[in-house]
Formats: C-alpha cells, sequence, structure tokens
C-alpha cells in the first residue's frame, strides 16, 4: 500500500502524542541551547564595538561573563535536548515493536503463511531502529528550526524589516526548498535500498536454515554467486544514495555561502544608503552565518530521511494491514456437543481445495480423515481452529456457528497438533509448558510419558532443563513431533486435531500415543488426519476426502 511522505510522516508523529511533554521539553532546551550559541557570536560583535570606541549597548565587564554563560547554558541545554529525544525514541521504538508484534498476532496464520519471514524480520528489527533517526533527529529539529529561524528574523529585522525578510528567504531555502529537492533526488533509490536489504535478510535466513541440505547438494557455491550478487546489488544502490547525498551537502554548503554573501551585500547597500549603521550591518551579518545551524539540521534530513520514511513506509505498511479473521472477543461460549459441517466450500484464491462437504464430528469419539496430499484435509482442520474463514456453508460448534465463537474460548477448546512442530530456542519443559503456562512440572512430565518422549528427555544430561536450540535443531523429526504431542496434551482440552502425529516415528512409538489417544476417548473428541492405516485403526469413524469432496 503507497502512502505519501506527508502521510507517512503525520502517522509517525502521531505516535508521539503519550509523550508530547516530553517532546515541548525538548524544543524548548532545543531553542534555547541554539540561541544560547548563537548570541555567543552576537555579544563577540559587541565586544569588537566597544573595542573599537563604537558606540555599544553592552560594556566589555558585562559582554565577557555574558558570553561565559551562553556557553555554559550551550552544552547544558543541548544535552538536555538531546537526552529527551533520546528518551522519546527509545521510549516510541518499544512502543511500537510492540504494536507491530500485536499486529502479527492479528495477521496470524493467514496473512503471514507464504510471508517472507526474513522480510519481517528485517522489519522488526532494521526498520523500527531506524526510526530512531526520525524520532531523536527530526520531529524536534524541525519545530526547533522554525522557532530559531522565527526569533532571528525579528532581531535581524529590529534593524530594518527588509534584513528580516531576506533572513526569513535564506531559511526557507535551505531549511525547506534544499530538504524538499533533496528527499525527491533520494527517494528511488532510498526505499529500492530498504526493500533490497529486506531480501537480503530473508536470503541470508534461507542459506542459515538449509545449511546441511546446501553441502549435501554441492550447492555452496551457487549460493555464495548469489549472495555476493546480492551484496553487489545492495552496495551499489547504497552508493548511489551516498553519491546523492555528497552532491546535496554540497549544494546545502554552496547555498549558506551565497545567502552569506547576500547578507552581507545587502546589509552593506542599506549602511552605505543611510538606511542602518555599521553596528546594524554587522550584527546582522554575523547573527545570520550563526544561526544557520538549526535550518542546517534540516537540510541535512533531506537525504537521511528518505531511508527513515522508506522503513516507516514498511512499518505502517503492517500496521494499516487488516487480518482476514477478527479476532472475535465478545463471542459465544457454547458447549462441545459436538462439529458439523454442513455443505463447507473452501478456496485459497482461484484453487477450491473444499467443494461442499458436509461431516459429523459427535463429541467423545475418534474420527479419521483420509486422503491423498492436497484434498484438503489440513484445511479442514484449520478452519475448525478458525485460523482461515468459512468462505460457503456452516462450520459449527453444536448449533453455534463457528466465527460465533469467542476466540480465546475457541482456542482453549481445541488443541492442535500440525505436521512440523514449531520449537522455541529455550528449554524442553518451557516447550511443553507453551500448553499451560502454570502447569506443573509434574503435569509435564505425565503430558510426556503419554507422548512417550519422558524416556528420551531423562536420558539427556539436563533433562527437562535442556536447551533444544533454534527452531528445535537438536532434534530429530520424531522428538520434535512427540514434544508438539505431549504440549497438547498438557493443554488438556475437549477437542484435539492432529494433523499427521506420527509421520516421523516408528512403530513403537506410534503404538505408545496411539494407546493414550484411544484411552482419552472418554472425555476427548478427536479429530485425527493421516496417511497410515495402522494410524487410523483406533478411530470410529474413517472419513475419505478425495479432491475436496468427501468420497
Amino acid at each position: 500500500m503507497k502512502q505519501s511522505k506527508l502521510k507517512i510522516m503525520l502517522s509517525l508523529v502521531g505516535m508521539v502524542k503519550p509523550l508530547a511533554g516530553w517532546m515541548v521539553l525538548a524544543i524548548t532546551l532545543g531553542v534555547l541551547g541554539f540561541l544560547s550559541a548563537i548570541f555567543i557570536t552576537v555579544f563577540g560583535a559587541y565586544a569588537m564595538f566597544d573595542i573599537l570606541g563604537l558606540d555599544t549597548p553592552f560594556a566589555l565587564s558585562f559582554i565577557f561573563p555574558a558570553v561565559l554563560i551562553f556557553a555554559l547554558c550551550r552544552g547544558i541545554l543541548r544535552y538536555g535536548e538531546q537526552a529527551c529525544n533520546h528518551f522519546i525514541a527509545f521510549k516510541l521504538l518499544a512502543h511500537i515493536r510492540d504494536l507491530v508484534f500485536g499486529k502479527l498476532r492479528e495477521l496470524a496464520p493467514a496473512k503471514l503463511e507464504g510471508r517472507d519471514k526474513g522480510d519481517l524480520i528485517s522489519v522488526i528489527t532494521s526498520d523500527i531502529e531506524l526510526l530512531e533517526v526520525f524520532y531523536a533527529h527530526t520531529i524536534s529539529p524541525m519545530a526547533i528550526a522554525f522557532c530559531v529561524s522565527l526569533i532571528m528574523c525579528l532581531v535581524i529585522g529590529r534593524y530594518h524589516p527588509l534584513l528580516g525578510l531576506f533572513s526569513l528567504l535564506c531559511y526557507v531555502v535551505i531549511g525547506v526548498v534544499l530538504p524538499v529537492v533533496i528527499s525527491r533526488q533520494d527517494k528511488r533509490e532510498s526505499l529500492q535500498f530498504r526493500n533490497q536489504a529486506g531480501e537480503m535478510s530473508a536470503f541470508v535466513l534461507d542459506s542459515l536454515r538449509g545449511l546441511s541440505e546446501i553441502q549435501q547438494y554441492h550447492q555452496e557455491d551457487q549460493r555464495l554467486q548469489e549472495m555476493l550478487s546480492r551484496s553487489g546489488q545492495l552496495a551499489t544502490t547504497q552508493a548511489k544514495t551516498k553519491k546523492i547525498q555528497g552532491k546535496n551537502s554540497a549544494l546545502c554548503t554552496a547555498a549558506i555561502h551565497l545567502c552569506s554573501l547576500g547578507m552581507l551585500a545587502f546589509s552593506g547597500w542599506l549602511y552605505q544608503s543611510g538606511r542602518i549603521g555599521f553596528d546594524g550591518m554587522l550584527v546582522s551579518f554575523v547573527a545570520l552565518i550563526s544561526s544557520f545551524g538549526p535550518v542546517i539540521a534540516l537540510a541535512n534530513l533531506g537525504s537521511g530521511l528518505q531511508p527513515t520514511l522508506a522503513a516507516g513506509a514498511r512499518v505502517l505498511d503492517i500496521l494499516h494491514e487488516e487480518p482476514l479473521i477478527k479476532e472475535n472477543k465478545t463471542g459465544l461460549t457454547p458447549e462441545m456437543t459436538g462439529i458439523y459441517a454442513k455443505d463447507l466450500s473452501f478456496a485459497y484464491e482461484d484453487e477450491t481445495v473444499l467443494d461442499h462437504i458436509s461431516l459429523t464430528v459427535p463429541a467423545g469419539k475418534i474420527i479419521g480423515i483420509a486422503g491423498r496430499s492436497g484434498s484438503g484435509k489440513s484445511t479442514l482442520l484449520k478452519l475448525m481452529m478458525r485460523f482461515w474463514e468459512v468462505e460457503e456453508g456452516r462450520l459449527t460448534i453444536g448449533d453455534t456457528d463457528i466465527k460465533d465463537v469467542k476466540t480465546q474460548y475457541l482456542r482453549d477448546l481445541e488443541s492442535y497438533v500440525t505436521q512440523e512442530t514449531v520449537l522455541f530456542h529455550d528449554t524442553i519443559e518451557n516447550n511443553i509448558k507453551i500448553g499451560r503456562l502454570d502447569a506443573t512440572h509434574e503435569a509435564v512430565i505425565e503430558a510426556c510419558k503419554e507422548a512417550s518422549i519422558h524416556d528420551f528427555i531423562m536420558s539427556l544430561p539436563q533433562g527437562y532443563e535442556t536447551n533444544i536450540g533454534e527452531l528445535g535443531d537438536l532434534l530429530s523429526g520424531g522428538e520434535k513431533q512427540r514434544i508438539g504431542l505431549a504440549r497438547a496434551f498438557l493443554h488438556d482440552s475437549p477437542v484435539i486435531l492432529l494433523d499427521e502425529p506420527t509421520s516421523n516415528l516408528d512403530s513403537l512409538n506410534e503404538a505408545v500415543i496411539l494407546k493414550s489417544l484411544y484411552q482419552k476417548r472418554k472425555d476427548k473428541t478427536i479429530i485425527l488426519v493421516s496417511h497410515r492405516q495402522s494410524t487410523m485403526r483406533i478411530a470410529d469413524e474413517v472419513i475419505k476426502i478425495e479432491s475436496g469432496r468427501i468420497s
């Protein structure tokens, strides 16, 4: 979704509202700090007047202590301004991360299936981090530049209104016109750089995850060449942005010199024509050249702001994205008397997966669902979890349509074990406790025994405190699958949805788990998807789905 730069900036600025008081304080300190720095130079001009014997409103005995105070205040005020800005920035970055993770939770799983995970990681890390530039070095500098420029126009205009207007013109050129021109030049390259950086992150993540496969099939050289090619493209784009930034810096410096010379020539002309005194000419010139600091900061933002806005656009795209499935927070909590599908249809875009199927899953029964890959078995379980929304027909728990059921209640009602168990970089016990965070250690052990994984865990040096590595890399496929089953058993929900729960298990472990499932039939409703005939032997009824229809 394309957004204008103004809209992006307004959206980002809107997030500052809870910290508006801190922002006002940062702006106030910044304005006073710049004025202190400017008046060091201005008072230096007054000191020169006094030394030359010219009329001056301040004596040297006052000027030197004042300059010392201004210098001391400049340091303290600058520190205070930066402290406030970074406090705001880091608070907001934490808040934005919280918003992004909350939005990803809303979007999952429907909107995130097939999404480039490496690119998402890039948004969550580098793109959000880059917003620090906007919050710490953009908002308050813009306000400070406006306030300081306005004050200095009044100060310089005190000698002659035309000098004030000329100063205003200089500030507008350097602080407004140049940043707009610069940002337009750098817009395409900055956005391209952020997108390429996200793609590079995704490529590196894929390469690390698939390192063993890359080595097995001798793809190291091909993968390395691809990485070098992508790095080269990224470096080329970055070089273009740096080149543009260099040209813009030179343009800004040239504009400052021209404005300074213009002020000297204009004030000199006014002096020669008798409209202002010598003090007016010199102070106006000195005041202008010493007051460019705030607007120079804005000019520098022209090139630095584009990457930030590009990153902000990627973050806001996620925050503004609407979920396919909205959480039902005030829905019904029906009793589990059975799950019923009536004339149910579903399609992924243009591909029909389920075509007008009807089935009944009575409470307290084990129902097997068989069929070839791609026939719609896993999709049916996802619809029961309401990961996707039913398109045609009805899917109900008892007499209640599943979309009318409170989402939190539905997730508590059902345990879902997928074909590939997702494990986290944590201990075995903490991975299993995801099923029920308040579970006791004894309850975890009991669930692991039912999943035929307890003996294996106890054979490890650290037992349940063993860290299983990133994505469970230290475990085999069968061990991961049994931990997933233990997690579901610990959840202890009335309905258990199992998608190929024994596909990675040997016959002995399969038998132990099937026995546990069979024993649970008295108080559980179990829906079992599997290709294995041995797994289906415990089912009270087996339903076959072929090409999206019940056969």
